[in-house]
């Protein structure tokens, strides 16, 4: 149960600047909210808004934004807003799948958002269906690797309904149904091996291979949806070698 595409680590990569860094902890909160209000306000009771919580705090955003995001969602405090999910899909580099998760306020301007920035960039916006076949959503967890092996986590997590483990490097990352995702969680919290995340992700069983100048270009049309406040998340089914990530790193 091993083998993994470099662009799952190459992502986590990103963020860097102060920028950036805003505009995450801005989809961050929206997240927290939205949870919340899906889910209820408790974290031990909705294990969603703890996960989202988690990547909040591990992002350095600060408690207080965390927690007025929480009370909004839950209905504690007034003002939050009516945010609402909206899925785009086309194509980038090279025939690579394009899934585009929106969280806003507005729909039309996130139509023309996300339209502006995968043409202006060399992608293509599909219909509805275009691509969304080709993704499934998995539920992920990654932890770091210290002292353990391959086998210690399959073992660790195996009869909570893993799916695989894959060697990220420095981490190593398990794969679910969503469903499973809290009993996974749970096996690991059951053999003292810390969570470094957890989280829903879409991910496709049929993957693209790219070069360096491919790669280059799918990061162009990332970057220009992500730089939207209302794309949440942006999915591909484009991989890297290990010579291409090494190559972008630098």
């Amino acid at each position: 149960m091993s083998g993994h595409s470099k662009w799952a680590t190459t992502k986590h990569k990103k963020a860097a600047n102060d920028a950036k860094r805003s505009k995450l902890w801005a989809k961050m909160i929206k997240d927290i909210e939205v949870a919340a209000r899906t889910g209820g306000g408790d974290p031990a009771a909705n294990p969603t808004l703890d996960d989202m919580i988690r990547k909040a705090k591990k992002a350095s955003v600060p408690g207080d934004n965390i927690e007025r995001a929480r009370k909004r969602g839950s209905g504690e405090e007034a003002g939050g807003s009516n945010w609402e999910t909206v899925m785009y899909e086309g194509y980038g580099t090279n025939g690579v799948a394009v899934l585009i998760e929106c969280l806003t306020d507005n729909r039309n301007r996130a139509a023309t958002e996300v339209r502006t920035a995968m043409t202006k960039n060399g992608g293509n916006l599909g219909e509805s269906g275009s691509v969304g076949y080709m993704f499934e959503r998995t539920g992920v967890v990654t932890i770091q690797k210290g002292d353990l092996s391959e086998d210690d986590v399959l073992m660790a997590v195996l009869d909570a309904g893993a799916e695989e483990v894959n060697d990220l490097g420095e981490e190593f990352e398990i794969t679910c149904k969503p469903t499973d995702l809290p009993a996974v969680r749970e096996a690991l919290a059951g053999e003292n091996i810390e969570i470094e995340d957890a989280g829903q992700e879409f991910r496709a069983d049929v993957q693209v291979d790219l070069d360096v100048d491919g790669a280059k270009k799918m990061m162009r049309i990332i970057d220009a949806l992500e730089d939207s406040d209302d794309v949440q998340n942006v999915y591909t089914n484009m991989t890297l070698s290990d010579e291409v990530a090494a190559q972008l790193d630098a």
